[in-house]
């Protein structure tokens, strides 16, 4: 008889043989903590990816708000990209929903700095708060 793949050591022998159990029926041999902490690690993950969208948007935002000289069809049609890439996410995950505030409100942070660093502006010519609502985040024109 093999041993059982142990979680911590080897994670890819362990995450097939819980697939292997689930499929069998095998309930009593699941490692039900970790399998339950992969789930959970899961949905966080679908949370970072709203975040991450909601970074990158926000960014060309900043881009287009501060810093005039980059307005163009291309960064118009980058925010375009954004807004669908947001959309997608929360169309496939809509218990994200919920949290959509949140995710703008961390995301914010981390494009305000991203903003800074690329342009070369201080940091203070960027609210230090999100000044933008989610319907002027996914909804507000920008035309060249």
């Amino acid at each position: 008889m093999t041993r059982p793949a142990d979680y911590h050591s080897d994670f890819y022998s362990w995450s097939l043989e819980q697939a292997r159990l689930v499929r069998d029926g095998s309930w009593a041999q699941l490692d039900q903590e970790h399998i339950a902490e992969e789930i959970e690690g899961l949905a966080l993950a679908q949370f970072n990816k709203l975040e991450n969208a909601f970074r990158v948007l926000l960014l060309d935002i900043l881009k287009w708000e501060h810093q005039s000289e980059l307005r163009s069809r291309n960064l118009t049609l980058s925010i375009e990209v954004r807004r669908i890439e947001v959309e997608d996410i929360l169309s496939d995950n809509p218990g994200l929903r919920p949290r959509i505030g949140e995710a703008i409100a961390r995301a914010y942070r981390k494009a305000r700095l991203d903003a800074a660093n690329e342009s070369g502006l201080e940091e203070t010519t960027y609210p230090e708060v999100c000044p933008y609502s989610f319907e002027d985040i996914s909804f507000r024109a920008f035309t060249v």
